[in-house]
């Protein structure tokens, strides 16, 4: 579960069973919509490194290609809105030469997005913000008191619905904006895939986390089989480890990804073992390149 204060994860996880896969979900239009929209990390045909627990700067010094930044905290109008912070952002990229992947609306997860009457405009902001900075995907966060599962790991209907409503209401903006907006929660693929045919809109896809998925008892490779192109961004953490020395099997994940032809963005959200950010993130990012099919 992500934290906004720091884009770390917490909290107690769900265990729910994998709904089987209906048949044929996986490919059609919609997908074929999606690929029109692709992020700029895929149209250069590359998978790219980031993370969402340093800043630009420390990034360059880790090696990476950019990172994931938060949209702030729960006010009228969000932090990211502010052109000042816009600008500070923008100043950062030319001196570092890197890139903001994406936007993470943390907020939603004590503010959730099928509750607050600020939702809506919450996600206008991030938008237009998104677009400004170049950032391609917007992290749509259903985690804590924002999840869509009740205590029972049953699917929490009404506010299904309602968020069903809010994106597919958001979604025109952001494809015109050239942004995706991405649903991260701790839902089966197929549990997405629903509600994604429900919004249907080519500017809505999925923000898959393999540790979240893991800690959920999923089959992690055959969830991104099932997603396919409806992933549109990836989140890998291995828990309290470095990656690879937890529970996440990353070899038949990095399989996954190559068989579905992913070239995107990979964010690591992992955790800080030595309290040097920049040097876990420099060894984390090599593991990474390591996989089969992940250099860049």
């Amino acid at each position: 579960m992500m934290n906004d204060r720091d884009g770390t994860c917490d909290g107690r996880l769900n265990r729910r069973t994998l709904l089987k896969a209906a048949a044929g979900l996986a490919g059609g239009v919609w997908a074929s919509a999606w690929a029109g929209q692709a992020t700029a990390a895929q149209r250069a045909g590359k998978i790219r490194i980031g993370s969402c627990r340093i800043g630009l700067t420390d990034a360059r010094k880790a090696g990476l290609d950019g990172v994931e930044v938060r949209v702030g905290g729960p006010a009228d109008t969000l932090e990211i809105a502010d052109p000042s912070v816009r600008q500070k952002y923008k100043d950062e990229m030319k001196e570092t030469g890197l890139v903001i992947s994406s936007f993470m609306m943390g907020l939603l997860n004590s503010n959730p997005l099928a509750s607050d009457p600020r939702g809506p405009a919450w996600l206008q902001q991030s938008i237009d913000a998104a677009a400004d900075l170049g950032a391609g995907v917007i992290l749509v966060a259903f985690f804590g008191q924002g999840s869509l599962l009740d205590e029972n790991g049953q699917l929490k209907q009404a506010d299904v619905d309602v968020v069903v409503e809010r994106i597919k209401a958001a979604a025109p903006r952001a494809k015109q904006a050239g942004v995706i907006l991405a649903l991260e929660n701790t839902l089966s693929a197929q549990q997405n895939i629903e509600i994604l045919e429900r919004i249907g809109h080519e500017s809505v896809a999925v923000y898959y986390d393999v540790g979240n998925s893991t800690r959920m008892g999923y089959d992690v490779p055959a969830e991104i089989r099932l997603l396919k192109s409806r992933i549109a961004m990836l989140h890998f953490k291995d828990g309290p480890n470095y990656l690879g020395e937890g529970v996440v099997k990353f070899d038949p994940i990095a399989a996954a990804i190559r068989d579905i032809g992913y070239q995107g963005w990979i964010v690591m959200e992992t955790s800080n073992p030595s309290k040097d950010g920049v040097a876990d993130a420099k060894r984390n990012a090599a593991y990474i390149r390591k996989l089969p099919g992940m250099a860049p």
